[in-house]
């Protein structure tokens, strides 16, 4: 069973739950769109997770650390150059595979309802 980390009904916006969520992501790690939005309860919103990442002020939320479920680098375009968001996330030790995606493997950041708690009482 999961346990959602944050509940719909308190005053933040989903963007806004989003962002908190991505700011928790280590360097050397990522997440998928589909476990941010299962995250906040919302499974059917990982389009909306990268929406939300699309208006994001990259100087203060790293949404390189957010790929698809395959791993593949689909937030690319939204930043500087296409291969901005490889070479930033090479730059925090994440490995890829021979195709281009993120080995997911070791480099799959999992939320959990303790780090809710440590980040959000």
């Amino acid at each position: 069973m999961t346990i959602p980390l944050f509940a719909m009904t308190d005053s933040r916006t989903f963007y806004d739950k989003v962002y908190e969520l991505v700011r928790l992501i280590p360097a050397g790690k990522v997440s998928t769109y589909g476990s941010i939005a299962q995250s906040i309860s919302v499974r059917s919103a990982a389009r909306m997770a990268g929406w939300a990442l699309n208006k994001a002020d990259l100087e203060q939320i790293p949404a390189h650390r957010v790929v698809n479920r395959n791993g593949e680098l689909t937030g690319k375009s939204h930043f500087f150059t296409p291969d901005t968001m490889r070479r930033m996330l090479e730059k925090e030790g994440v490995s890829f595979r021979k195709n281009g995606s993120v080995d997911m493997e070791k480099h799959l950041y999992r939320f959990t309802p303790a780090v809710s708690q440590k980040h959000h009482p």
